[in-house]
């Protein structure tokens, strides 16, 4: 079968369709190419067993992503998943009826919004986002919510909107609280970001909340990026999870964290 020259050629489509944004998913091929998803799944495991991409849950990513410093959404979401929605229980344990919230991009944000979505006693609620992957996510909760998309420019790694014009709305609305992701916790150095456009975007929210909760996986605490998006006490909590392994580290990252006037609550 693999000698089959239509099968060679699509396999060929299916790698530069990967290699153009990162990632594809497996219904998204399937649409493209006019062939079943099982079709799709036999190329992409051939594709992965020649080590030309790396497979992840119903997508596959060009091959190496995973260890580069920015991955697709679909690859980090995988990644701490447990820790992810605790994260976001708590998070979302935080929003009352008739708020508004602004919702950064980003998979543990989009863990919050899983949960504000598991929440059925809410209602009246506002959310703010320029994460295109959250504001479908919430679509089930409307007309309990009203969910707001920033508009900007797509980001396809992340689905992201940025700059320009991404801050436009942001400048005239104050939400009473912001759920803000990150690349990086330090005590030193203040919550960084990898991605510079994303980290403009973080810095308007900030802005425009009354209440900056920056939700963060252990990982990421004692780690620093490029972008700053802002000093520890521009922040009022830190929502993180106790790791599976490393639960001393982890302690000890906190109690820095701590030290330096950051209140932080492991979920």
């Amino acid at each position: 079968m693999a000698d089959d020259p239509q099968v060679t050629t699509r396999r060929q489509r299916i790698l530069e369709l990967v290699s153009a944004t990162g990632f594809a998913r497996v219904a998204d091929l399937s649409r493209e190419l006019s062939v079943s998803e099982v079709t799709v799944r036999s190329d992409l495991a051939a594709l992965e067993r020649e080590q030309a991409i790396d497979r992840v849950h119903g997508a596959a990513v060009v091959r190496g992503m995973a260890q580069r410093g920015e991955r697709p959404f679909e690859v980090a979401r995988e990644s701490s998943a447990d820790e992810k929605r605790r994260i976001g229980r708590a998070g979302a344990a935080l929003v009352e009826s008739g708020s508004s919230v602004l919702l950064d991009v980003g998979t543990t944000t989009a863990a919050v919004a899983d949960a504000l979505l598991e929440r059925d006693d809410l209602h009246d609620v506002v959310v703010i986002t320029n994460g295109l992957s959250i504001a479908l996510a919430l679509e089930p909760a409307i007309p309990r919510f009203t969910v707001v998309v920033t508009g900007g420019t797509l980001r396809p790694l992340q689905h992201s909107l940025v700059a320009p014009y991404a801050s436009m709305l942001l400048a005239g609305i104050r939400a009473d609280i912001a759920f803000i992701g990150c690349t990086g916790v330090d005590a030193a150095a203040g919550v960084t970001n990898l991605n510079l456009p994303e980290t403009e975007l973080k810095r308007a929210m900030l802005a425009a909340s009354d209440r900056a909760v920056v939700v963060a996986e252990s990982s990421k605490l004692g780690r620093t990026s490029l972008g700053v998006i802002g000093a520890l006490d521009r922040f009022d909590l830190l929502i993180t999870a106790s790791p599976d392994a490393g639960r001393e580290e982890h302690l000890a990252q906190l109690a820095r964290l701590e030290a330096a006037g950051l209140d932080c609550r492991s979920a």
